[in-house]
């Protein structure tokens, strides 16, 4: 589902005091941009990170009564933010894998081209299995413990180190790096 001109609907009505608040117009503000660059990491599109960004957003906003009392609105958002980037990503395949069937050229699938050094290694965190992606981006892009990880994600602190470390080891073999400590 696309989400075009949703963005400044929501803002408008954050703008003229409609509902939501000025405790959800505080949260949209404080957490739009760093999901959109969460979303980037994941998705590799920034089309599709700020449509994604505003589908939990808009998610958020229409259960924020619910969503306001719980210990940690972020991380729901997060949550909600990847489940779909997942979606998306099975979506994408699922249309490339029909073109392939068509004899369509599956090349006609946008996917972002890749250049320069952060490009190369964010074109590699994408490769890696999702999980393994969403751990990476949590860790790094949002500065999250594994703790904070585990709950954004819903599995245990273990599961996340394992991850991690597992995501560590694959992206220092594929970019011949050094694995870190």
């Amino acid at each position: 589902m696309r989400v075009i001109g949703m963005a400044t609907d929501l803002e408008a009505q954050l703008e003229l005091g409609k509902p939501g608040g000025d405790s959800f117009e505080s949260f949209y503000r404080s957490q739009r941009k760093t999901l959109i660059d969460l979303a980037y990491v994941v998705s590799g599109s920034r089309t599709g990170a700020e449509d994604l960004a505003q589908e939990a957003l808009v998610a958020a906003y229409r259960s924020w009564d619910d969503i306001r009392s719980k210990d940690n609105p972020s991380a729901w958002v997060r949550r909600i933010l990847l489940n779909k980037a997942s979606s998306a990503y099975r979506r994408r395949l699922a249309e490339a894998k029909a073109f392939a069937r068509r004899g369509k050229d599956v090349d006609s699938v946008p996917f972002p081209n890749v250049t320069g050094e952060a490009d190369q290694i964010l074109a590699e965190v994408r490769r890696l299995p999702r999980r393994q992606t969403q751990v990476i981006a949590l860790a790094y892009l949002e500065g999250l413990r594994p703790s904070e990880i585990a709950t954004v994600l819903g599995i245990s602190p273990k599961s996340v180190s394992t991850h991690l470390r597992r995501a560590r080891q694959t992206l220092s073999n594929r970019l011949n790096l050094e694995e870190p400590p």
